[in-house]
């Protein structure tokens, strides 16, 4: 299965569209494609990427079958229809989930394949779709270690970094609490630049210097210096509504395990108020605005 005849690929926004031109630049397997968008289509046509004409269409025709989808709820909206991914998949075929979705989504999903004799991998990605079009992403995969033997050459076509995180669901976890623990860092860094500004500090000597002390992070070298210091928001970045639908996944869990995250639903009444501002579809460390309009 490392080398498939045929490769699905089913969403190509953001980041699945530069995912599916890696893939079939070097899985040296060609590579069926779908999406509601034809232009997506049309640009991946160089690559030899051929489109399908439905989602049924993909899982009929190929082997393994990559998911880059907005959201578990998307995903399993799609698996359930009456000619959706379950009700076309077959034994011993793969499914491999790129998207961020709910644990407990993820895991009865799998149940459903299961039943069907198929697989279901969740493996979500990580980093920026720069990351993505040079095929350096990070992935947490949920899989067991014979199946991911079987999807690991296929996803380092796209990833340089790839980790087995156990059983199916667990890829899901790592992501969820990786992008929960990265909202709250800029949340932090967003508190320390505007109380540091108020205080007299000029904001780019404030980050420059943490950076040389215990609070330099990704966040205040990414998301700090070339978000929140030049105060560049874009759109069709990783907006705060996105954001916060990963963040209520992480809130799931941890009402789920039991475990009171305060600091994340911090967040989550910044996220509100952006989103109440009508800045929900800008970039999400947008949020670091906001903290200074209440004297």
């Amino acid at each position: 299965m490392s080398n498939p005849q045929h490769i699905g690929f089913i969403g190509l926004g953001v980041m699945g569209e530069p995912i599916c031109r890696n893939l079939a630049r070097k899985s040296g397997a060609p590579v069926l494609a779908f999406d509601l968008s034809k232009e997506p289509l049309e640009r991946l046509a160089a690559d030899q990427v051929k489109a399908a004409a439905t989602p049924a269409e993909v899982m009929q025709q190929c082997e393994v079958v990559f998911l880059s989808l907005p959201s578990g709820e998307v995903v399993a909206k799609l698996c359930h229809e009456a000619n959706g991914l379950l009700a076309n998949a077959r034994a011993g075929q793969i499914v491999i989930d790129l998207s961020t979705s709910a644990v407990n989504t993820t895991r009865e999903l799998s149940k459903a394949f299961d039943a069907k004799g198929a697989h279901l991998v969740d493996a979500p990605v990580a980093r920026t779709r720069a990351a993505a079009e040079a095929g350096t992403l990070a992935v947490f995969v949920g899989a067991t270690p014979k199946l991911f033997e079987q999807v690991q050459p296929l996803i380092a076509t796209f990833a340089s970094d790839i980790a087995l995180c156990g059983p199916v669901g667990c890829g899901q976890v790592l992501k969820i609490l990786n992008n929960m623990m990265l909202f709250e860092n800029v949340v932090a860094l967003s508190e320390a630049k505007n109380i540091g500004e108020r205080a007299g500090v000029d904001p780019k000597v404030l980050f420059e210097t943490l950076t040389q002390g215990s609070a330099d992070s990704f966040a205040l070298r990414n998301h700090g210096m070339k978000a929140v210091l030049p105060g560049e928001f874009p759109e069709r970045a990783f907006s705060v509504k996105y954001a916060q639908k990963d963040l209520h996944y992480a809130l799931q869990l941890a009402d789920e395990t039991g475990v009171d995250a305060r600091g994340a639903r911090i967040v989550d009444e910044w996220f509100n108020q952006a989103i109440a501002e009508g800045a929900g579809e800008k970039y999400h460390p947008v949020i670091s605005t906001f903290m200074t309009k209440k004297s």
